[in-house]
């Protein structure tokens, strides 16, 4: 298994940004694929963001795509996801999640991992 721990969120006001981070431990982190899910209140988790193995491809959900960028650094063992002119509706709780596989890489089942999540707010 694969720990993480995310850090970053916080309190933002519309049209800011704020960086996400994921750090992994326990295993090879370059084997996993990682993604990125958020879950507002009384809604069910969504995907936003993941990468590849080594950082090769990116996918991204179409509420974020050109305002969110997600990367990893295998040495640091770690994925970022910088978000840039944040909207209330970013409000929510973010979590990451890996897994070996990429077959089903924008779903919440397709990963096997997750983290406690971080609170990310956007105040308008």
């Amino acid at each position: 298994q694969v720990q993480l721990v995310e850090s970053g969120g916080g309190l933002v006001q519309a049209g800011g940004s704020l960086r996400l981070s994921c750090a992994a431990s326990g295993r090879t982190f370059s084997n996993y694929v990682v993604g990125w899910f958020r879950q507002a209140p009384g809604k069910e988790r969504e995907f936003v963001a993941a990468i590849s193995y080594v950082g090769t491809i990116t996918y991204y959900a179409d509420s974020v795509k050109g305002r969110f960028t997600i990367s990893r650094d295998n040495a640091k063992n770690t994925v970022y996801l910088q978000m840039n002119s944040l909207k209330p509706e970013d409000t929510a709780v973010y979590y990451c999640a890996t897994d070996r596989s990429s077959q089903r890489i924008r779903y919440v089942e397709g990963f096997g991992s997750w983290g406690q999540g971080t609170q990310v707010t956007v105040s308008s």
